[in-house]
């Protein structure tokens, strides 16, 4: 049996303390053999709120696994270090943590954001062929694992939740990782939960999404994912805060 905790949308710098000590509580109890952090650590990609991220993420006592997400790049007004070097503080706070070796689990990064793109609402997903093709080529390496999840920060095809990821590329993107052998692919961004398995490219493939751990609630109190793996059946189990 493996426990993993999935997460997402802290949102450093609009974090809800009570939500992430109550998290940090459950990771401390159940010491899951891994965190999966699906992006949005920060709420404008700024010095301090990296700092604040790395703090919290540095005290849980387990491996994480993070993927970035669109607020974890510099915000509009700063714009010539968004495009310039738009990934760097993700990038140093994701080599100062330990990275999970699962026996048995595949855990691959799928990058969902831009630094910039060719429609007005920059948050949303997007797919490049680029970050596409490194992620199909881990998870076909990977095909001797029985259980392969890929984690990225936007829903690759939109749930019937109240916010959209609205992903361009994201259907063939899913459809790509199907061929590739992914079996789950989980994600955050909207801040309300779900979990759906669809069809891609003939392949069943199992979406979950994580609700949020800060202020910036939708429909739902915030909340986390817990994933039980028994060798064979994957069970997630929703965590709300009450």
């Amino acid at each position: 049996m493996v426990t993993l905790l999935h997460v997402s949308d802290l949102h450093f710098g609009a974090e809800d303390r009570d939500a992430l000590d109550w998290f940090a509580q459950a990771v401390r109890r159940e010491r899951p053999a891994a965190v999966l952090c699906t992006g949005d650590l920060t709420m404008r990609g700024s010095a301090r709120e990296y700092a604040l991220a790395q703090a919290w993420l540095a005290k849980l006592p387990v491996p994480v696994a993070l993927v970035p997400g669109n607020h974890d790049v510099p915000y509009y007004h700063h714009m010539v270090r968004r495009l310039t070097t738009p990934y760097a503080r993700y990038r140093a706070l994701e080599a100062s943590m330990t990275a999970p070796d699962l026996p048995g689990i595949a855990v691959v990064p799928l990058k969902t954001i831009a630094r910039a793109q060719l429609r007005l609402n920059w948050s949303k997903g997007r797919v490049s062929n680029r970050d596409l093709d490194v992620t199909a080529q881990a998870l076909e390496r990977q095909r001797d694992r029985p259980l392969r999840i890929v984690i990225g920060h936007h829903p690759l095809v939109d749930a019937d939740t109240d916010s959209a990821g609205s992903t361009r590329g994201g259907k063939r993107a899913l459809a790509a990782l199907a061929r590739a052998g992914a079996q789950v692919v989980l994600s955050g961004h909207v801040h309300d939960a779900f979990d759906m398995t669809v069809e891609a490219d003939g392949l069943p493939v199992r979406l979950i999404g994580a609700g949020t751990l800060s202020q910036r609630l939708r429909s739902t109190p915030p909340s986390f994912n817990r994933l039980v793996w028994d060798g064979e059946v994957l069970k997630a189990e929703q965590q709300s805060l009450s």
